[in-house]
């Protein structure tokens, strides 16, 4: 008869491995990822080298391009942006209709193939995450090691399925990126051998409460990433605009505004997510220790979170707040979520010290 501890310990092993070789393939997933955006900008150029008949012609190019993707329009109704943003305009007038789409056809060859690489890591993340669960008999989110092990899984999950609405593969090595980082940290500085839940965490609320706090977190990192790219855009098409001809992987995404119109949706559905986080959390800590709110040091970063958020939904729809204010704080709301867990968890004592280091 197989001794528990020993297909405990066995189990953990091989999640530990499994682990290790998602890692590397995140890894060579970035590099791929890395090496589409660097190809981009010299691909654009030479493209539109192909296309002119002298020098001064493909300049005359390049130069059209990038005004339109500064949000010059050319022609009479059509507007092409750098990377496939096509805006059909019909009518005339006060009647005027447009219909946008996002299509991006400036990749390299390295883009499908780290795609790929990213699904492949993505369901040996999974493997890891689920052998893990199986040695602890439970959910596998109960200290900083595993939450951010299943963090960092339903992060790039997001990243892979909402390539069904949209086309935001140019994040991929942000994603990458950012899975390789997190869990090298978490596999270097938190990692604990596997225990059983401390009481306050045997609930079902903690499999709801963590699990929409994760799926919340995966939103708000794509939005924080749209926003980050919306700040570089907007420095070069101001560049643009003052008369300088710029190259580089940014000529190659889409305009600042339409960057800034993704973030904003897709951070409103991280948004909701968190503040089910918020309540659920309330409901459990009534559960837990019979009331719903305490001021504990976690509960107010949760609350400084959800008002960050709040703050940059309602600015984004107030006049003067578009632009670089909203993108600067999309970019702290995910500081705050990243001071939250990285910091907060480890650092500072209070009912919600789980870490387990």
């Amino acid at each position: 008869m197989t001794d528990p501890v020993s297909l405990t310990q066995t189990l953990s092993d091989w999640s530990n491995l499994v682990l290790y070789i998602a890692i590397a393939i995140y890894a060579a997933a970035f590099l791929l990822f890395t090496l589409d955006l660097a190809g981009r900008g010299s691909k654009e150029a030479k493209q539109a080298s192909a296309q002119g008949n002298s020098a001064l012609g493909a300049t005359a190019r390049v130069r059209e391009r990038e005004l339109v993707g500064a949000g010059v329009t050319t022609g009479a109704g059509v507007q092409v942006g750098d990377a496939g943003i096509t805006t059909s305009r019909v009518g005339g007038g006060d009647g005027v209709t447009a219909s946008t789409r996002w299509r991006d056809r400036s990749t390299t060859k390295s883009l499908p193939v780290a795609m790929v690489l990213t699904a492949v890591a993505w369901l040996f993340h999974l493997a890891a995450t689920v052998l893990r669960g199986v040695a602890a008999e439970r959910v596998p989110w109960s200290n900083m090691f595993e939450f951010w092990l299943t963090a960092t899984l339903l992060i790039v999950f997001v990243f892979l399925a909402i390539q069904l609405w949209q086309d935001l593969r140019f994040l991929g090595a942000f994603v990458t990126g950012f899975a390789t980082l997190s869990l090298g940290i978490a596999t270097i500085g938190f990692y604990v051998g596997v225990a059983p839940l401390q009481p306050a965490l045997q609930s079902v609320w903690l499999v709801i409460h963590v699990f929409v706090a994760s799926v919340s977190t995966g939103f708000l990192t794509l939005g924080a990433g749209l926003s980050i790219l919306q700040l570089l855009q907007q420095r070069r098409e101001a560049a643009v605009r003052a008369g300088t001809t710029t190259r580089g992987p940014l000529t190659a995404l889409p305009p600042a505004e339409r960057l800034e119109d993704l973030a904003f949706r897709i951070n409103i559905i991280g948004f909701i997510l968190w503040t089910f986080t918020l309540v659920a959390g309330a409901v459990w800590a009534e559960r837990a220790w019979g009331r719903y709110w305490g001021w504990d040091t976690k509960e107010v970063w949760t609350f400084i979170i959800w008002v960050v958020y709040a703050g940059y939904l309602h600015a984004r729809g107030t006049r003067g707040w578009r632009g670089s204010p909203s993108a600067w704080l999309s970019i702290v709301g995910f500081a705050t979520v990243l001071f939250n867990f990285g910091i907060v968890n480890v650092f500072f004592k209070g009912l919600h010290a789980y870490s387990g280091l």
